[in-house]
């Protein structure tokens, strides 16, 4: 076939995706203006079902462009969201939330499962350093930089003292060691990456988490007699940290046990299972007060690295990944505060580019200090860009531990989060394009649950 029948029919294809995009659209815009009022169960199936269409054509629609898929997703969720077309309201969305949940656990238990124990060993040096450089230089550098500029950007830091105002200062310095898991696996599973540049991400960010809780605490404890003169320094939180921590472990050593038994002796109706496991699951660790992400990490983990069956696992997961990723950031650019952004938009772009640029400096400096390969030192700062739910969560917390700024701290969070969640996959899949980690064998779209071929 000629270039020019492939162009044209190219062409024909992304005009086809537009007309469907169009005239999906356009059939729920004129359902939500007949019947406004339009609620319940059969009206989220619905929602569901056109984000994920929606986010599919949009994403294919960016293609050309080199975005990666998720950018897609997060612009057919904020077109369509409650603040620009109102095809899906605020009710709705909120509604969505088990869905998220089911998203964050399979997410999480891909993320664990990607990670090969013997990989981490070979580049514990690698992440070692990049650990320390990217949770000390970082949380300084970007407290500095906050606090230098809250008194000319931030009208609710102007009656702060200069101790609270260091404290308010920490806690955005720690906020902005967050990163994203799911949007590091997202851009994986599309991409298919393979290499050092993918290898490192994946393992930095998963394990990265638990450091980021930790630290998180500490600097809650640290800041919170500088906010309120008449508090004192407690290690009490760190105590409750230390039980759920453990607790988190432990559980999801004992889930990724029972999984590979599972596989090994069983392995029938897959799809139910990891049904149970998004939702079951998440409702008894919810009700314990473990850490859900860390859970599913370890589980994912030890079914990979403590016995045969983690290859087989993976796959699994993976054929759920398309609808997965696509319902997920569809739904959080629904959810996404356009307002917000638009008010706090040039204060968080001016913080989030802060915050890119100490990340690229870190990274350079860590490369260096770790003797690592040259696309590393040059990529390895790119996957660290994006933030999502962890940084939202932490954000939700400090606001409810800090009332004399806590509301404004987290309208500021939730603005600059925004912006990393949108540029953040951009950037990390320019890097593994640059680096040659991407696949020529894109994942296929919407997979059936089908057992996978014995190894």
């Amino acid at each position: 076939m000629s270039s020019a029948a492939t162009t044209q029919r190219g062409v024909a294809g992304y005009l086809l995706h537009a007309a469907l995009l169009v005239a999906f659209g356009s059939l729920v815009l004129g359902v939500t203006r007949i019947a406004p009022e339009t609620h319940g169960s059969l009206w989220t199936i619905a929602a569901i079902g056109f984000l994920l269409l929606a986010g599919t054509l949009a994403s294919e629609l960016l293609a050309p462009l080199g975005l990666p898929h998720l950018t897609g997703y997060l612009l057919a969720g904020i077109a369509s969201g409650p603040y620009v077309l109102r095809l899906v309201d605020e009710h709705t969305v909120k509604t969505l939330s088990p869905v998220n949940t089911l998203a964050l656990s399979l997410i999480a238990l891909a993320g664990g499962a990607e990670l090969d124990l013997a990989t981490v060993r070979k580049g514990a040096k690698t992440l070692a350093w990049a650990t320390a450089v990217h949770c000390v230089f970082v949380l300084v550098a970007v407290t500095g930089i906050f606090f230098g500029a809250a008194r000319f950007l931030l009208p609710f830091t102007r009656s702060l003292t200069p101790a609270a105002l260091l404290g308010c200062s920490m806690l955005w310095g720690a906020l902005s060691v967050t990163r994203s898991p799911s949007a590091t696996l997202g851009i994986l599973s599309q991409t298919r990456a393979n290499g050092p540049l993918a290898t490192f991400t994946l393992a930095f960010v998963m394990t990265s988490d638990i450091v980021v809780v930790v630290l998180l605490s500490l600097v809650m404890s640290i800041a919170r007699p500088l906010v309120e003169p008449s508090a004192t320094f407690a290690l009490d939180s760190l105590q409750t940290l230390g039980h759920n921590l453990f607790g988190s472990v432990a559980l999801g050593t004992t889930l990724g046990l029972v999984i590979a038994a599972y596989l090994l002796l069983v392995e029938r109706q897959m799809l139910v299972v990891l049904l149970v496991l998004g939702f079951g699951v998440s409702t008894v660790v919810e009700y314990l007060k473990f850490d859900s992400l860390l859970t599913f990490m370890v589980a994912g983990f030890i079914v990979r690295n403590l016995s045969s069956q983690g290859h087989k696992f993976l796959r699994y997961i993976e054929q759920t990944g398309t609808v997965v990723y696509v319902v997920f950031f569809a739904t959080a650019g629904a959810d996404l505060n356009v307002p917000l952004l638009r008010t706090l938009g040039p204060v968080a772009l001016i913080l989030a580019a802060s915050r890119t640029a100490v990340t690229w400096i870190g990274g350079r400096l860590a490369g260096r200090l770790a003797g690592d390969p040259p696309v590393l030192r040059r990529w390895a700062w790119s996957g660290l860009i994006s933030q999502a739910g962890l940084a939202l969560g932490l954000s939700t917390i400090i606001s409810r531990e800090f009332p004399s700024f806590g509301v404004q701290f987290r309208a500021l969070a939730i603005a600059a989060v925004a912006i990393n969640e949108m540029v953040g996959p951009i950037l990390f899949k320019l890097a593994l394009d640059r680096s040659g980690e991407t696949s020529r064998v894109m994942a296929p779209s919407f997979p059936s649950m089908i057992p996978p071929p014995p190894e």
